[in-house]
């Protein structure tokens, strides 16, 4: 008799239940960045670029014009950052960062052919794994996992600028 998905998640949420509250949670940690750290590295042998910058190929095709700061706020990190991968991505003739409005500070981020040939051989979802995972989930959920994460947060003392490095990048 085949399984559905769902029979499957709660199997292997079941498997990993045994053992002290801080050993399960630990485990589960390294299952959630084992899966993301796996998708990175198929990322990087199918698509030839890291995940963060797949992320913003991804972003820029779907925003032509866009610029460096907006590139920032869609991918939620720090504006040096996404200038950053800006470089890297000008700099691998991905994209292109012109300056043709009124204001000559700015740029606009447009795909280039090599750009878009990444972006169709490249697996999804190009925010990564984690990040899709979190938009299939619940509100409520969603609050408990922030104040719980929180929690943590505030017994580590983690430092807070953090938050803003994307994944692929770590």
């Amino acid at each position: 008799m085949k399984r559905t998905a769902r029979e499957d998640i709660e199997r292997a949420v079941s498997e990993q239940s045994s053992g002290a509250p801080e050993v399960r949670v630990l485990r589960r940690f390294r299952l959630v960045f084992n899966t993301v750290k796996t998708h990175f590295q198929q990322v990087e042998r199918k698509a030839g670029v890291g995940g963060a910058q797949l992320w913003a190929l991804s972003v820029i095709d779907a925003n032509p014009g866009i610029g460096v700061n907006r590139l920032a706020a869609l991918m939620d990190v720090h504006q040096t950052t996404a200038s950053n991968l800006v470089k890297t991505l000008v700099t691998a003739a991905m994209i292109a960062a012109d300056k043709n409005a009124p204001d000559r500070r700015t740029v606009q981020l447009r795909m280039l052919p090599a750009g878009a040939q990444v972006l169709r051989k490249a697996p999804g979802p190009f925010a990564g794994v984690l990040p899709d995972a979190l938009a299939t989930l619940d509100v409520k959920t969603l609050e408990r996992m922030d104040h719980d994460l929180a929690l943590l947060i505030a017994a580590l003392h983690a430092d807070e600028s953090a938050a803003g490095i994307p994944l692929a990048h770590m």
